[in-house]
């Protein structure tokens, strides 16, 4: 069995009416492909690496990443304490698995903002794919399409928000936005998207200012030249002798951004506006009383305030806060399907995931982001089967404790 059959054999046996028990099966075949493979886990040439968890595609694409590229895509703010502190969060929580509960057959589907998806993981808006990918967020937007997940374009793509859409016209997508000082520049793209059928804004608010990303400045990061921030194109040409800051002038986000602006962009537009960067209750209790439509709990991937909480452990205050008046979701630090069971259990509508995905892209493009996500889904349908949970609805907070180490 070839590793990309194994892979198609794996999605039959997983989905929404497989026996739970035909995993046995699978992993016998599954671990004989890996003994062939074992070679290349001393690091010898072969064909084919098999890829069974999310670190092996970060290990890939460590290894096959230019050195700037790799240290923007895995940077964190100053001391890089919160990014870390997002993956060992998950650590610090248990399972409590029930028993003898019929999981012979298990429903991963979900709905966010009132559209079904397969399962309750999506993409997190970030910049630049085309730094790991030829063909940038296009390959990222069909991946999501095929899968049929919420992928959120981030303002700073490498493909056009109209490019994206011809690439996947039938995917379901949100659009990340900054505020800027110029409002105009805010206020055309919300205009742009919203033709294009993207169905929410993500208002990112955690980046008055950008973070302090070490490795960025002593490499002087910068896009190559043949690469363009694309929602922009044009936009900046005559200030050309402006310093740059992540492909576009320094100094153009708004640090002025308040909660008047929340009122501002629902002024202009009809879609959703989801904010994107809230790690206290106190600011989810603000979010709600200006009438948005959901909350990521997010601390930008550890990018931006060092020393603030890993996002997982911001999320139950927010979800408790919010009472199940509008949808809360997740991002930072998920690695393994066991992680996205542990976030629906304290709350999350849905979780989304920024640099795996980056990852996926830098292994095989489209394809690299798919194997991603199928193995993010598998490993979450065995966790719930283990937990005693047949479907995202019987995922509650009595499924979880936290660690007395």
């Amino acid at each position: 069995m070839t590793l990309s059959h194994e892979r198609s054999h794996t999605v039959g046996l997983l989905n929404s009416s497989a026996p739970v028990h035909m995993l046995g099966v699978w992993q016998e075949e599954r671990h004989s492909a890996e003994i062939k493979m074992s070679s290349c886990r001393e690091g010898a040439h072969c064909a084919e690496m098999a890829m069974v968890c999310l670190t092996d595609f970060e290990e890939y694409a460590k290894e096959h990443l230019s050195k700037a590229t790799w240290d923007y895509y895995a940077a964190g703010a100053d001391e890089c304490c919160t990014r870390d502190d997002n993956l060992l969060a998950y650590k610090r929580i248990r399972l409590r698995p029930r028993i003898l509960r019929d999981v012979s057959v298990s429903d991963t589907r979900t709905t966010v903002q009132g559209t079904e998806i397969s399962f309750p993981v999506g993409i997190a808006p970030t910049a630049f794919h085309c730094l790991a990918w030829h063909e940038g967020e296009t390959a990222t937007a069909r991946a999501t399409e095929a899968l049929n997940i919420c992928y959120i374009t981030s303002t700073y793509s490498t493909c056009s928000v109209e490019e994206i859409v011809a690439a996947a016209p039938n995917g379901y997508r949100w659009f990340q936005l900054y505020v800027y000082r110029d409002r105009k520049l805010s206020e055309q793209l919300v205009h742009r998207v919203e033709g294009l059928g993207y169905k929410a804004l993500v208002l990112t608010v955690d980046v008055p200012y950008t973070g302090k990303r070490r490795n960025d400045i002593r490499n002087q990061f910068k896009l190559p030249p043949h690469l363009k921030v694309k929602n922009f194109e044009g936009v900046f040409q005559q200030e050309t002798t402006v310093p740059e800051e992540y492909g576009i002038p320094a100094n153009t986000l708004d640090p002025s951004i308040s909660w008047k602006d929340v009122y501002w962009l629902q002024s202009i537009t009809r879609l959703p506006v989801i904010i994107k960067g809230i790690l206290t209750k106190e600011d989810a209790e603000l979010a709600v009383e200006h009438g948005v439509q959901g909350i990521i709990v997010s601390n930008h991937g550890g990018r931006q305030l060092d020393g603030g909480p890993a996002s997982i452990d911001a999320l139950a205050d927010i979800v408790d806060t919010v009472q199940g008046r509008i949808e809360v979701y997740v991002d930072g630090g998920i690695r393994t399907g066991s992680d996205v069971l542990k976030a629906l259990a304290l709350g999350a509508r849905c979780v989304f995931i920024g640099r795996p995905a980056v990852w996926g892209l830098a292994y095989k493009g489209e394809e690299g982001v798919r194997e991603v996500l199928q193995i993010l889904n598998d490993e979450f349908r065995l966790s719930m089967a283990l937990s005693g949970c047949r479907n995202v609805a019987e995922i509650n907070r009595n499924l979880i404790q936290f660690s007395k180490l």
